[in-house]
This record gives C-alpha cells, sequence and structure tokens, in this order.
C-alpha cells in the first residue's frame, strides 16, 4: 500500500499536501529560458533562488480539485506536431528514437506521481500539426503519418498512462484540414493587433515570437525571394503560429476541462503553464521534433540537429528506419 503524501517544505498553509508532492515530482524537469542538460538547472529561474512547489500557485490550484476528490490527475501537453521539414535538423517525417525517449519519460513520470498520488495519472499529448501545417509549410499527409506512427509507437511500447488528440477527434474525417483551421482560427484565435501588443509589452510573450521565428527562418528550405521578404514571410508566420497556438490552448481547455496544463516551451514562474523538458538538449527551444537523438559512449542521450549528430557519431537504424545516432 503507498502511504499518503507528507507535506514537504514551502507547501502553502492549508494546502493539501498530496498537490505539493505531485508537483514536487515535476519541478526537476521543468523547462526555463535556462535550462539545458538534464543536470538540475530547471530547479532554477535564472534568479538564484531554489525552486518549492509554493512558488507555483497557479499549478497547486489546477491540482486542487481532482487531489481533493481523489481523482486520476489529467496533464494535457500540446506538441508533437510533426518532424521539422529541414533535412539537417531530423531523420525523416516520421517519429524516431526522440519521440519514442520523449514518450517513454512521459510514461514513466506519470509512474511516478502514481506514487505520491495514488489514483494516478495521464498525459494527452495535443498533437497540433494540423492547426500550423499551412504555416510551417509541412503537407497534411506527412502530419497524418506522424500522428498515425506516434500512436502506433505509444501501442508498441506498452506506454498505457498516454494518450494522443489532434483535429480528427474534434472535427472527424469529414472536413477538408483548412477549413478545420479556419474554424479553430475564427473562433478561438486572438487578435493579431492584440497579440502584436503584447509580444511588444511582455518578455515571455516576445521572447516566444523570437524563439518561433527562428525556428520558421531555420526550416524555409525552399524560400525563392530576397532576404528581407524572407524575414518578413517569417515574422508574419510566427504570429501566425502564435494565434494559433493560442486557439489551439483554448480549445484543449474545452475539451479537457480541469486538465492540468503543460507546455514544450519555456514558462514564467505565474504561469498557468507548466514548461517541461522531455530530453536533453543544448538549446532550451529543441525538441524530439525539430531533431534527432544522439547516444554518447556513457549512455547519455542528448538531441541534435541531424547535421551536428551525424559528424559524432554513426547512425541506428530500428525495424528497417532510421533511428539515431550513437558516437563512435
Amino acid at each position: 500500500m503507498t502511504s499518503p503524501a507528507r507535506p514537504l517544505p514551502g507547501a502553502p498553509a492549508g494546502h493539501p499536501a498530496g498537490c505539493a508532492a505531485v508537483l514536487a515530482e515535476l519541478l526537476p524537469y521543468r523547462r526555463t529560458l535556462n535550462s539545458g542538460h538534464g543536470d538540475g538547472e530547471g530547479d532554477r529561474d535564472g534568479d538564484g533562488d531554489m525552486d518549492t512547489p509554493a512558488a507555483y500557485p497557479a499549478q497547486l490550484r489546477q491540482l486542487a480539485a481532482p487531489v481533493a476528490a481523489g481523482a486520476p490527475l489529467v496533464f494535457t501537453l500540446p506538441g508533437f506536431p510533426c518532424k521539422s521539414p529541414h533535412p539537417a535538423k531530423v531523420l525523416g517525417h516520421l517519429p524516431d528514437e526522440g519521440e519514442r525517449l520523449a514518450l517513454r519519460f512521459l510514461d514513466a513520470l506519470c509512474a511516478r506521481i502514481e506514487a505520491v498520488h495514488p489514483p494516478g495519472a495521464r498525459v494527452v499529448i495535443c498533437s497540433d500539426g494540423h492547426v500550423f501545417s499551412d504555416l510551417i509549410h509541412v503537407p497534411d499527409r506527412d502530419i497524418d503519418a506522424y500522428a498515425d506512427a506516434l500512436r502506433a509507437l505509444i501501442h508498441d511500447e506498452g506506454l498505457t498512462r498516454l494518450d494522443v488528440f489532434d483535429l480528427r477527434q474534434v472535427y472527424g474525417q469529414r472536413l477538408s484540414h483548412d477549413a478545420k483551421r479556419a474554424l479553430v482560427h475564427d473562433r478561438y484565435a486572438p487578435a493579431l493587433e492584440d497579440l502584436r501588443s503584447l509580444t511588444r509589452s511582455d518578455e515571455p510573450t516576445r521572447r516566444l515570437y523570437q524563439g518561433i521565428t527562428r525556428f520558421l527562418a531555420e526550416d524555409s528550405v525552399s524560400f525563392t525571394g530576397t532576404r528581407s521578404a524572407w524575414q518578413r514571410d517569417c515574422r508574419r508566420r510566427a504570429y501566425g503560429v502564435m494565434q494559433r497556438s493560442r486557439a489551439w490552448g483554448e480549445l484543449i481547455g474545452e475539451h479537457h476541462p480541469g486538465a492540468i496544463r503543460l507546455s514544450i516551451h519555456p514558462q514564467p514562474r505565474g504561469s498557468v503553464k507548466f514548461g517541461i523538458r522531455l530530453l536533453d538538449a543544448p538549446d532550451v527551444w529543441m525538441t524530439p521534433w525539430h531533431s534527432c537523438v544522439l547516444e554518447h559512449r556513457d549512455g547519455r542521450r542528448e538531441l541534435l540537429h541531424r547535421a551536428d549528430a551525424e559528424r559524432l557519431g554513426r547512425l541506428v537504424f530500428r525495424q528497417g528506419r532510421p533511428s539515431h545516432f550513437v558516437a563512435g
């Protein structure tokens, strides 16, 4: 029998100790703008103060109702959209070792949470490729193939604490992808001018805009215009991605009320979303779908762009497909 969760240092007075215990399982993997290799950097927020559950009242509030009710916890994680279209970053358009390790991490994290919250936990991966495909220049057929392979990987790995949610669950198969995107944007997206204003006044939003712009610029492999036109196009699409991201978040909230909100982007303290690091990477913005895995001689796995990983290791195949690199 699992013993009751014990109060943790820093838990707010009167707050259920179980909420703090659950949050303590997440804190070592918190993604911040200073996060890099998985050596505990995520425990700090760049101000020299160690994180404690009490520093995250938004997450404690989200946890309060299901913990008090003795109900299973549901976490929603937007991400796992599709592979980057840039061949120097990834091994192909299907999930590989990066996704496999990230999914296994999320399932294991739920198991650790179950040790302090016996009703258990699940992560709903809100695969958002179709939400953005026209903006990131990835064909919808590749996104379907990626999402289907992601579900198959979860099944084959026996990851019973994970689910996948995408636009097919929302609008079915009859509407076109363009029609589904228009419905999401028109109903949920913030006004462009409001988002531009927030980008100018709010530092986390500005950094998010810059990060997305950089990714879009790196992935623009077939742009034929001038450099200034290319830069304008990337900035325009970055705002579009941010609008759709917020719209997708609103839609997720409607379909998964009461869920605890995770994010693959860095999040400041006080945000309603909790940024989470999936794997080690030298860049805080790097994800398994923008990179591939290099396995070092000591067994450590790291996300790197393909062009960097293949200089350091040899390619390994899994079930006939390129999987990752192993250091020589």
